[in-house]
């Protein structure tokens, strides 16, 4: 089998930051199938994570988020008193007012793609899995996608100017198998299949972890509502979007397009009816 010729199920990911170990086992393997560049090694000054964020060469990012001292967000239920339970990434031998949270970043594959909409040359198209790739052969690296994305997300490479991110392994859907970084996972935080499995998947898992007493645990990108009218890519977090580097309230810039044109178009009419005025009352 070498592709579909009909439509097929959307497809995305469930990634379960509450079972999240910080491994990296997706970043490299992200690299490694997909044939992405190595970061060069620095000192980021972020605790432990090396890559501060997706880009060009970073389609996986493990982030590393370090709580302590009363930094908990206000409404999370979490308290930060001496009978505070242990949270993800947290021993035992650690003060109960300190925690980790590790979540594993990547593209949301949004149902309206701001990427794909201000893409001049279609380098950037949505597949039979309703997910948004980009055609290194095509792209011609404009930079309009770069800050079109809500996200941070796509990025282009210095070497070559183009842009690159996550193709959810495109290649590996064709043919049936599922993306690298979910194979790789060992706890099973990222979880891959239809978007309607993902999505009822997370929101039954936030419910155990809801019971379990992390009354701050909340779903991220889960169903058709907010700016880019949804999500191929479903995040539980145990703290607000703004913790992890995502913001709470994306928007797809590209919605304006319509209405930009439409008064770009008014004000052309306008200016041409102005000049054909200024040209015949002149020749009166």
């Amino acid at each position: 089998m070498t592709g579909y010729d009909d439509g097929q199920p959307r497809m995305g990911f469930f990634t379960d930051t509450s079972v999240c170990i910080g491994c990296k086992a997706c970043e490299v393997a992200c690299k490694e199938w997909n044939g992405v560049p190595e970061n060069p090694f620095a000192w980021t000054g972020e605790s432990y994570d090396n890559t501060s964020g997706l880009g060009a060469n970073s389609w996986r990012h493990v982030a590393f988020i370090e709580q302590g001292g009363g930094q908990f967000a206000a409404g999370s239920g979490e308290s930060t008193s001496a009978g505070h339970s242990a949270s993800a990434g947290q021993s035992a031998g650690q003060a109960e007012d300190f925690r980790w949270l590790m979540s594993s970043d990547v593209c949301k594959h949004c149902t309206t793609a701001a990427c794909l909409d201000v893409c001049p040359t279609g380098a950037l198209f949505k597949t039979e899995f309703e997910t948004v790739v980009v055609q290194e052969d095509v792209c011609n690296g404009c930079g309009y996608c770069v800050p079109a994305c809500p996200y941070g997300v796509i990025d282009r490479r210095e070497e070559d100017g183009r842009a690159w991110k996550c193709t959810l392994c495109y290649d590996r859907l064709k043919v049936g198998e599922e993306p690298a970084c979910a194979k790789a996972c060992p706890t099973d935080s990222i979880n891959f299949g239809t978007l309607e499995a993902m999505t009822a998947m997370a929101a039954d898992r936030l419910d155990v972890v809801v019971a379990a007493g992390r009354a701050g645990a909340q779903l991220y990108g889960d169903g058709p509502s907010g700016g880019v009218d949804g999500t191929g890519s479903v995040f539980l977090l145990l703290d607000d979007p703004e913790v992890y580097g995502l913001p709470p309230d994306p928007i797809a810039t590209s919605k304006d397009l319509p209405s930009m044109w439409g008064a770009a178009a008014a004000a052309a009419v306008t200016l041409v009816g102005a000049v054909v005025a200024a040209f015949v009352g002149g020749r009166r």
